[in-house]
């Protein structure tokens, strides 16, 4: 992998974990609490973690898609390429195919 993937990588992880700390900011301003606070500064790390570590398994997820995805066009396309040629060696042989 190039550094820019890797890079890439690193800043697709980091929007989730940006993602976990505004659902944190969202949660307090619903409660109406302050944002800030001495005893609870420990829980921001927390949710950029969780958040992080969704965004880490959904990209896993999304790419474990992607390659089904890829491998059942592969098996249709090579189903109809299949097709087309029994159906071209039908009408060389004089049978017709109804369509």
């Amino acid at each position: 992998m190039s550094f820019v993937g890797i890079v890439i990588d690193l800043l697709k992880h980091a929007n989730w974990a940006l993602t976990g700390i505004a659902v944190r900011f969202w949660q307090l301003g619903i409660e109406m609490r302050p944002l800030f606070q001495k005893q609870t500064l420990w829980v921001y790390p927390l949710f950029a973690t969780v958040g992080g570590s969704f965004g880490y398994w959904l990209e896993g997820v999304d790419k474990r898609q992607l390659a089904i995805l890829a491998e059942r066009k592969q098996s249709l396309l090579e189903k109809r390429q299949r097709r087309a040629e029994r159906e071209a060696a039908d009408e060389s042989n004089g049978f017709a195919t109804a369509s």
